[in-house]
């Protein structure tokens, strides 16, 4: 009698994805190009948990108003509330906290981190992340080096001058704008800050409406703005116009249209002048120190032979998680490619990061500084794959040796093949299903075999083994036409004297290898 009970549905969860080999090895390849250039500033290995007492990990979730919203929770059985991470920075500054480590603590991670918000297009649930932290440098340098080792990550990727640009600015900057512009309300400057990050996607005009009583967008849904006067938003957009990004309609080419109150415009160049933005901080200490700072990173960067070609500062840059305190950056492709719909678009940001002083001491009750970035690893592996700088090309596959019989001593003949091809370097498996010859040959052909090795009878009598090149056979089956014909040649196949095989095995991947790079 049939079981007639309800099988479960295979079925994957919403905003999570399942990885194919050729990405995974992709992505290791991307990461350890990366951790290369992390181990030559002198940062060290370090790995915290996935899971941290809610608590520990804050509420510093971008957007969001209540705490533990937007992190999967659960309660432990002695009641104490656990999360998972959501980023790599607040499990890192607990783990600081909690040891006694030498300072500065410079140090790496990467890792999964998991966001239970609504998936869509390209927003995931759980997704990947590449950081590096520097802990206990209270001093502008540690950002400024941060900086510049984004710029050397993206040239070790393959991604040229030009093709990339870091840029900075400072929360104290906005802070100061804000303060100096009269707004106090902690709600309305998260407002002002939220519509300052779209200035890439509406432009000054749209921020302008979104600072003032909101933005009507082109579906009928409007957004409320943060209802500032007109002073207060001539002040801000004033200061936006300092921004510099190509391709932006309401920018004229290489300097902005918007007009300081001297009359200066702003360059992109290394000789921007930092002097509109202490008249537009003018009367707030902190905005005033931001500019400092920022003249100061700058400055460094120069001096180390960075220059504004590969970091910038830009007065749009904000960045989301409310944590950070100072310095904040982002790594941005300004590479135009074609996208699924035909469209010509930009990558835009990659990963970003900042200066974030509170994090470490919410545990301590000290000051503790710290600076990190983070790099998203799915959307630059993403943007590497579409510019062609990196190989998403399969691995060559096992060589498979057939099962012909079954008996021990024959199982220990095809075993000791296998480890011979293995010892050689070269990836091979026994076939350890229990399928008969034809569907051994298609089992290899699935997995992309380069080639099968077979042992009958009549070949173990003989010393010998036949090996079959399976990418050859199958261009030479397309041009035979019958089945005798077939038969008679034998395509691709060889017998080869056992202690032959490895050589014969090793011709074979070589001259495919060959064919696929074009050498043939």
């Amino acid at each position: 009698m049939a079981d007639s009970r309800e099988k479960t549905r295979a079925r994957l969860p919403r905003g999570f994805g399942d990885r194919a080999p050729e990405d995974i090895r992709a992505a290791e390849r991307m990461m350890a190009a990366i951790r290369e250039v992390f181990e030559l500033y002198g940062f060290e290995p370090s790995d915290q948990p996935l899971i941290e007492y809610t608590d520990a990990l804050g509420k510093f979730l971008p957007d969001q108003d209540r705490p533990n919203e937007g992190v999967f929770s659960f309660q432990d059985d002695d009641e104490q509330w656990l999360s998972l991470r959501y980023d790599l920075t607040a499990p890192m500054a607990r783990f600081v906290a909690e040891n006694r480590l030498p300072k500065p603590f410079r140090s790496y991670r990467a890792g999964w981190v998991f966001r239970n918000e609504k998936p869509g297009p390209g927003r995931f649930r759980q997704f990947m992340q590449f950081d590096a932290d520097t802990v206990g440098t209270p001093g502008v340098a540690a950002d400024a080096e941060m900086a510049m080792m984004m710029a050397d990550v993206m040239e070790a990727l393959g991604i040229e001058r030009g093709q990339y640009v870091i840029r900075v600015n400072n929360r104290k900057v906005l802070d100061g704008i804000m303060e100096a512009a009269g707004v106090a309300d902690d709600r309305q400057r998260l407002t002002i800050l939220r519509a300052i990050d779209k200035l890439d996607k509406f432009g000054v005009e749209g921020v302008r409406q979104l600072l003032g009583k909101g933005r009507l967008d082109e579906s009928g849904d409007f957004t409320r703005g943060a209802e500032l006067g007109d002073d207060q938003i001539a002040r801000i957009t004033s200061y936006l116009g300092t921004a510099f990004h190509e391709n932006r309609p309401d920018l004229d080419g290489r300097k902005s249209p918007l007009r300081s109150p001297g009359g200066e415009n702003t360059f992109r160049s290394p000789g921007m002048s930092f002097g509109f933005w202490r008249d537009a901080v003018a009367g707030s200490k902190r905005g005033e120190e931001g500019v400092a700072e920022l003249e100061t990173l700058a400055e460094l960067c120069r001096a180390s032979g960075y220059g504004a070609d590969r970091i910038m500062v830009d007065a749009s840059v904000v960045r989301g998680l409310e944590y950070y305190t100072g310095p904040v950056y982002e790594a941005e492709l300004l590479t135009e490619v074609q996208n699924e719909e035909g469209k010509i678009v930009r990558f835009g940001s990659v990963g970003g990061g900042g200066r974030y002083d509170g994090l470490v001491s919410r545990f301590r009750g000290e000051p503790v500084p710290a600076t990190g970035f983070s790099i998203g690893v799915s959307r630059l592996l993403t943007a590497l794959k579409a510019l062609g700088k990196i190989d998403v090309s399969k691995s060559v596959a096992p060589v498979v040796v057939l099962v012909m019989d079954r008996d021990t001593d024959s199982l220990g003949r095809y075993q000791k093949m296998v480890s011979d091809l293995r010892r050689a370097g070269i990836r091979a498996e026994m076939y350890l299903g229990g399928a008969g010859m034809k569907a051994q040959l298609k089992y290899a052909d699935r997995r992309g075999s380069p080639a099968v090795v077979i042992q009958g009878a009549d070949e173990r009598a003989a010393g010998t083994v036949q090996i079959k090149d399976l990418v050859e056979g199958a261009r030479l089956a397309l041009e035979i036409e019958d089945n005798a014909e077939w038969r008679s040649g034998r395509p691709a196949q060889l017998t080869v004297p056992e202690s032959g095989m490895v050589p014969a095995v090793r011709k074979i991947i070589d001259a495919q290898a060959a064919e696929h790079s074009g050498g043939r």
